[in-house]
């Protein structure tokens, strides 16, 4: 069973929201106080592997740092943004997924507005800055999903020298 999964943090560098998808329960969100080890182990399981953009460099060791929590140790992890590199897709998860016309409700929201909306409703509990923060949140999870299937669909082509060199 895979699970599909991002991370928010604040400017302090915490967690603030963990997404996670999962074909067979849906998404569950780990919010604020809510996010902490047992929480995440529990979300996870039956999993046995992870899918995350960038999560090898990014929201695993953030989780493993913040709870302790060794989710590649655990868990197979398969991080999209490679896959996407290999076939050629450049830029953040945003871009691959414009890229390949996968839609977003959040559209215009970044992983830098996160911090901004996490703050707003910590600071003055600003329940829209929240609700946006988990839509953008839950469209990250379930789009991986997608991305995934696209991926997984589209046979690999190898560039030949001329496509690298148009590709500089």
């Amino acid at each position: 069973m895979r699970a599909y999964l991002d991370i928010e943090t604040s400017f302090s560098g915490g967690i603030s929201v963990i997404g996670i998808y999962r074909p067979d329960t849906g998404t569950t969100q780990l919010i604020g106080s809510g996010v902490h080890d047992l929480n995440l182990y529990t979300a996870l399981a039956g999993v046995d592997t992870i899918v995350t953009f960038n999560g090898t460099g990014f929201d695993l060791p953030v989780i493993r740092r913040r709870l302790l929590a060794d989710l590649r140790n655990d868990f197979g992890h398969r991080d999209l943004l490679y896959v996407c590199r290999k076939r050629g897709l450049r830029g953040g998860l945003k871009v691959v997924e414009q890229t390949l016309g996968i839609a977003r409700d959040s559209a215009g929201i970044s992983g830098y507005d996160a911090p901004r909306l996490w703050e707003r409703y910590e600071i003055h509990a600003d329940q829209c800055a929240l609700d946006t923060l988990l839509t953008y949140n839950y469209e990250d999870v379930v789009n991986l999903a997608t991305l995934e299937a696209l991926l997984d669909a589209t046979p690999v082509v190898q560039p030949t020298a001329t496509m690298r060199r148009l590709m500089q």
